[in-house]
Order: structure tokens, then C-alpha cells, then sequence
């Protein structure tokens, strides 16, 4: 791809986007920025959720790694179904009960002090660790895409990536990237359908050639029932319902802008919708992988050994100047989409959990917000540096493997407080959610060995989630009837 070219598209799009974020800004003050002063329109919500859920892990490693899985995702995709019915009909109702701005003061309601600054950092880790590596796939493409030509090295691409999310996101906060985020979800899922139509074109298929191609694939097979494979059904089907439940219910980044709708109703109309598009998204990526990889062996290409460099590859050198656009497009969309609604949320979730701004005037607030979205902007170049220089998986499983071990204690502290009204020993509970990633991994780790060669997959989190339930139970004490008064 024409590097002049490239260096006008992201122009083009990131001055748009700083449009964008001026026009909403104006008048925002730290109520807009946590809350968007509880006014969205759900439809907004709904539509700008598709690219904060998707990224550009989606975007990169979800058609990549068809070649290896086929379609076996798409089974984690029908227990996120479940999932989000259980967020908007529990955990949706229960964030407007309780009037939050961040989702973890509910823990402090619950159980106390310590119990809510444990789930507030462990949601800091989850989703810093998370969305810096997200960051990090979109960089790498727009090195090889722009960075490279230009003689920038990546350390640097990291900064102007990084400085760009600022920039749009500084003032408006959640306000602006609901906007924003609406506007580069239009990108993605437009981005997806013309490199459908386009690579079936290059192929010389029609829409019903293009569907039989998809359908007489063996890498379109969807369900695996070997209870030994990490794939099986049940444990992928399972471990979607409950990474829906962490990873958006008792994620403050995906939860905070559900929470600037108007009314709880309109939460749950977001959600609906939001669940029905996300399924629907996904399985296009997954077609396109398909279409990516016959293409490739038609053309004898052959497949990079890092399947996560296959969509990036055919778009950006084989497949024409418009996929090539729309591809990074696309990447830059997804990939922003998350980034910008995660520093938010990050910044907004540090802020009102551990320093406490709420109670603080306006112009201390302002000041506070500021340092904290200025440091979490330079954490997230540390962590992207790092992990280029570890990663030697395919991204999508390494950000599961990564959420199967955080997130987990989150799973737990919240299921506990649901469904048990059991007070715990609150000081006990920062312990408890440090050793369940430890043991889970032990038990990970030794699985094959101790459980007859079964092997964990994405259940990991659950089997964190219910080690913390355990602990949370073994200090528990019963409830205390309120005797009647004698009279």
C-alpha cells in the first residue's frame, strides 16, 4: 500500500475524530467524563459496544486462527448469548439500584473496604494488561502498513498511537467515545463486509458461491464434542457465558457506558441489540477466515507461521488498493474503539475507587482526572513494549489466558455477593483473590496429569471464579437473625 496514501487516510480519520471529540467536549466537566451525565440514547450505546467489544483482536486473530480451530469460537460466541442475558436481567439492575459510576462500589456495599478496592484492582490489571495488547496488534499493522516506509521504529509508532487516544479523549471522556466509538464501529463492520464482498470477487464466487465455499470448508466446523479437547463444546460454550459476564458485566469499561443511559430500560434495549449484532459480526469474521485462507492456497501464498499476520498480509500486498484501505480502516477502527473506551474506564474507574473524587470540588476532580489519564496512557506503553517482547502466541489466546487468571476473582467476589448473603472476613479477602490465580494455575498446569489428560481451555475462569467463591465461603459466617424486641 501506497505509503502517501496511508499517512492522508489516518489524517483524514484521526482529525475526524478530534472533531468529534471538540464538539462533545464542549461544556464537559468531570460529570460528563465519568458518566456522559446520564444521557446517551441506547441505540448510540448499543452500536458503539460492537467495536469496544471486538478490537482489533477480533479484527486480526479471529479469521487467522480459523486455520487452526475452524470455527470452534463461534461456540464461545453461543454462550455469550447467555451471558448477556444474565448482565441485563442481574447486574444491569443492580449498577441503576445502586446509582454506581464505577461497578466495584457495589463490593464495598457488600462486603467492605478491602473486598472493594481488591475487585477495583484486579479489574485495573484485567483491563490495562487487556487493552494494551489489543493496542499492541494494531500498532504492529500500522507499522507495517505506515511506520516502517516512514522510518519510525515501534517504540516511537507505540507513542503517536497512544498520544492520538489522548488527544480525542482527554476532555469528553465516556461522552466523546460513545460518539466516537458509534462512528468506528460503522468502520469495522463496514470494513468486514466489503473485504467479504471483495475477496469473493477475486475469487469469482457469488453470494451463493460464497456461502456453499464457507459451508463445504472442513474449516467451517463449528461444534467439537471430544470431552479431551480443549475445544469441546460444553467447556467452550460455558466459558463464553461466563467471559460475557466478566469481561462486559463486571468490566467497568463496557458497563460505564451502559451506565449513561437515561433509565434501566433503555440499558436493556442497548443489550439486546448489542448481543444480536456482536453474534452476527462474529460469524462474518469467521467467514472471511475461511475466504482468507482459500485465497491464499489458490494463490500459493503460503500462510505465515503467526496466523495473526494472515489478514494483514493478503489485504495490505495481494488483494487490491480498496481492501487494503478498507483493511486499515477497519484495523484503526477496531482497534481504537477499545483503546479510547478502556483508558477512559480506567481512568474514571482509578479516580472514583481509589481516589475518591466524588467527595472533592470540581476543580480538584478536574486536576485528579488529568494526572490519572496521562498515567495510564504512559502504563499502556510499558505494557505494549513488554509484551512484544514475551508474546509468542496467537494474541486472541494470549488475552484469554491472560482473563482467565484476572478476571476470575472478579467472577467469584460477585457471585458470592449475588447469591449468598453470607458477611465474609473482609480483610481476609484480599488473600483469598491473589492465591485463585495461583492455584488455578497449579491445577492448569497439572491437569492432564492429575484428571486423566484433561485439558483446560477457556474454563480456566470459571475454575478461578469458583476457587474465590470457595474461599469467600470457608470466611464466611451465617447470617444473623434480628431477634424481636421483648416488650
Amino acid at each position: 500500500m501506497n505509503t502517501t496514501l496511508a499517512l492522508v487516510i489516518l489524517i483524514v480519520y484521526f482529525g475526524v475524530l478530534i472533531a468529534v471529540s471538540f464538539y462533545t467536549a464542549r461544556g464537559a466537566d468531570t460529570n460528563t467524563f465519568f458518566t456522559a451525565n446520564r444521557q446517551s440514547p441506547w441505540w448510540l450505546v448499543a452500536f458503539g459496544m460492537i467495536g469496544t467489544s471486538l478490537s482489533g483482536v477480533t479484527f486480526i486473530s479471529v479469521p487467522g486462527a480459523v486455520g487452526k480451530i475452524g470455527f470452534s469460537y463461534f461456540q464461545v460466541v453461543l454462550g455469550y448469548i447467555v451471558g448477556y442475558f444474565v448482565i441485563g436481567s442481574v447486574l444491569m439492575p443492580l449498577y441503576y439500584r445502586l446509582n454506581l459510576i464505577s461497578i466495584y462500589g457495589y463490593l464495598e456495599k457488600r462486603f467492605g473496604f478491602w473486598s472493594y478496592k481488591t475487585g477495583a484492582g484486579f479489574f485495573l490489571l484485567s483491563r490495562t494488561v487487556g487493552s494494551a495488547v489489543r493496542l499492541y496488534v494494531a500498532t504492529g499493522v500500522l507499522q507495517l502498513a505506515l511506520f516502517n516506509s516512514l522510518g519510525i521504529p515501534f517504540g516511537v509508532s507505540v507513542l503517536i498511537t497512544i498520544a492520538l487516544i489522548w488527544i480525542y479523549t482527554f476532555k469528553g471522556g465516556v461522552k466523546t467515545i460513545i460518539v466516537t466509538d458509534t462512528l468506528q464501529t460503522l468502520f469495522l463492520v463496514t470494513a468486514v463486509i466489503l473485504t467479504i464482498i471483495l475477496i469473493s470477487r477475486e475469487l469469482g464466487l457469488s453470494f451463493s458461491g460464497l456461502v456453499q465455499t464457507v459451508n463445504d470448508s472442513s474449516m467451517s466446523k463449528i461444534f467439537f464434542w471430544d470431552g479431551n479437547d480443549s475445544k469441546n463444546f460444553f467447556k467452550q460454550f460455558i466459558s463464553g457465558a461466563f467471559i460475557a459476564i466478566v469481561m462486559t458485566g463486571l468490566d467497568q469499561d463496557l458497563m460505564q457506558k451502559n451506565l449513561t443511559c437515561k433509565n434501566i430500560g433503555e440499558a436493556q434495549k442497548n443489550m439486546f441489540w448489542f448481543t444480536v449484532t456482536l453474534v452476527f459480526v462474529n460469524f462474518m469474521f469467521l467467514s472471511l477466515g475461511v475466504l482468507l485462507y482459500v485465497f491464499a492456497q489458490r494463490e500459493g501464498i503460503p500462510i505465515p507461521e503467526r496466523t495473526d499476520d494472515l489478514y494483514p498480509l493478503l489485504a495490505l500486498n495481494h488483494l487490491g488498493l480498496v481492501v487494503a484501505i478498507t483493511f486499515l480502516l477497519g484495523i484503526t477502527a477496531a482497534t481504537y474503539a477499545s483503546a479510547d473506551s478502556a483508558l477512559t474506564a480506567l481512568t474514571t474507574s482509578f479516580c472514583v475507587d481509589f481516589m475518591n473524587v466524588e467527595k472533592r470540588p470540581e476543580a480538584e476532580r478536574s486536576r485528579i482526572k488529568h494526572i490519572v489519564h496521562i498515567g495510564f496512557s504512559l502504563l499502556f506503553y510499558v505494557v505494549i513494549i513488554v509484551f512484544r517482547q514475551l508474546n509468542s502466541k496467537e494474541v486472541i489466546t494470549a488475552v484469554f489466558d491472560i482473563a482467565g487468571y484476572t478476571y476470575g476473582p472478579l467472577l467469584g467476589l460477585y457471585a458470592f455477593g449475588i447469591f449468598s448473603k453470607r458477611p465474609v472476613i473482609d480483610r481476609v479477602v484480599p488473600f483469598i483473590c491473589l492465591a485463585s490465580p495461583v492455584l488455578t494455575y497449579i491445577i492448569n498446569e497439572n491437569s492432564a496429569a492429575w484428571f486423566g489428560g484433561y485439558q483446560f481451555g477457556f474454563e480456566r475462569l470459571l475454575l478461578n471464579g469458583l476457587i474465590t467463591f470457595l474461599g469467600l465461603l470457608a470466611v464466611s459466617k451465617p447470617v444473623r437473625e434480628e431477634k424481636p424486641i421483648a416488650v
